[in-house]
């Protein structure tokens, strides 16, 4: 009788054991299955990365850094410090990118290259904006039009009022009053001003000769704010100023801003096709460029590239803790650069050409660990 009792008891017991060794082994074939997914599409495995740098692509890649959590489960930390910060902490290796509308000097890469032991950098375009003038002037509504001329004399400070005969007879129906004009720019390193500034060196002489371009440059004369957020609070509340924000959040935040004349003669308001018409360009082999100042017909004359910044050697970048944190920061390039490009124009920036997304996957592909290739 025990005897048959514990048989009993052994029997019922192989019966859930069994079937709790069926569905583990059908849990672990789905895992595989998913991680061959995953290794298929290029997609790393649960990591962790930190990126810090510009203000303009944030609310993009905020987008971007959420959805590929949710497909991959690879988290990234990204600061929104303005490009300035962004590159600082790049050659400092505090990050494993570092992201800046303005392309790094030849001086900024001899720095990362010195703290690197030897690393080139990669200049990755992730996507297109633009940089607009936005104003206060009481009881004037109209979209007011610029030339290359007034811009720099406006912020040079030789153009002092409103009704200053230039702006009057860019806009003979505005009733321009004699107000004094007050200029806000930013007080923060950042992509906004170089890309800015950039388009005012180019067309101004005077301006080149006594500014110049930079994330940061001494301003003649004006106002500062940081951020975007910054420069459109002291608009908002001065009555008779003017400043420049990214084209995005003037749009997000129902900012009206003013159309620049282009070098064809037109007066572009900017939007995305006027900024891709911008891009119609041909990069050079390492990416950095400007495209400021468009010789394009319908192209806007304050547009930019924004870049991802990475070493090219990863290993040297002491943020970068092992190869698989490398392959991490790798794949979610690559799928900023095919998928992730899908989710720009609905958040109103521009997609990149088809000529450089193959100039960033070209430079990707030369990113490696150890000596190792990452793609």
């Amino acid at each position: 009788m025990t005897q048959t009792k514990n048989y009993g008891a052994v029997k019922a017991a192989r019966i859930p054991v069994s079937l709790g060794l069926m569905r583990l082994e059908k849990t672990m074939r789905k895992l595989l299955v998913t991680t061959a997914t995953m290794a298929m599409a290029g997609l790393s495995l649960a990591q962790s990365l930190t990126g810090a740098g510009a203000t303009f692509p944030y609310p993009l890649y905020a987008k971007y850094f959420d959805e590929y959590a949710k497909l991959t489960g690879v988290k990234v930390n990204y600061q929104s410090i303005g490009s300035g910060g962004g590159i600082r902490q790049f050659i400092e290796q505090t990050v494993s990118f570092g992201a800046s509308d303005a392309p790094m000097t030849d001086e900024q890469i001899k720095d990362a290259r010195t703290a690197s032991g030897g690393s080139n950098v990669l200049h990755i375009p992730t996507a297109l904006g633009a940089v607009v003038p936005i104003y206060n002037i009481p009881g004037v509504s109209a979209v007011l039009k610029f030339d290359a001329n007034t811009l720099a004399g406006i912020f040079l400070g030789t153009i002092k009022t409103w009704n200053d005969p230039a702006l009057v007879k860019l806009n003979p129906e505005a009733k321009l009053p004699p107000l004094p004009i007050t200029v806000v720019h930013r007080s923060d390193g950042s992509g906004t001003t170089f890309v800015w500034v950039d388009y005012l060196t180019k067309v101004s002489p005077e301006w080149a000769r006594q500014v110049g371009r930079g994330t940061s440059v001494a301003w003649p004369v004006g106002l500062g704010g940081k951020g975007n957020e910054g420069v459109a609070g002291v608009v908002k509340q001065t009555p008779g100023s003017i400043g420049y924000v990214e084209a995005i959040y003037a749009r997000q935040n129902k900012i009206s801003y003013g159309a620049v004349q282009n070098k064809s003669g037109k007066f572009i308001q900017a939007d995305l096709p006027s900024i891709r018409l911008a891009a119609n360009v041909v990069l050079p082999g390492d990416a950095r460029v400007s495209i400021t100042d468009t010789p394009e017909p319908g192209g806007y004359p304050i547009a930019s590239f924004t870049y991802i910044l990475l070493y090219q050697q990863a290993d040297k970048n002491k943020a970068i803790k092992s190869e698989a944190d490398a392959r991490a920061l790798s794949d979610l390039i690559y799928w900023i650069l095919n998928d992730g490009q899908k989710y720009n124009e609905g958040l109103e920036y521009g997609r990149l050409p088809e000529v450089a997304k193959a100039r960033g996957m070209s430079l990707l592909s030369k990113m490696t660990y150890n000596g190792k290739a990452l793609r």
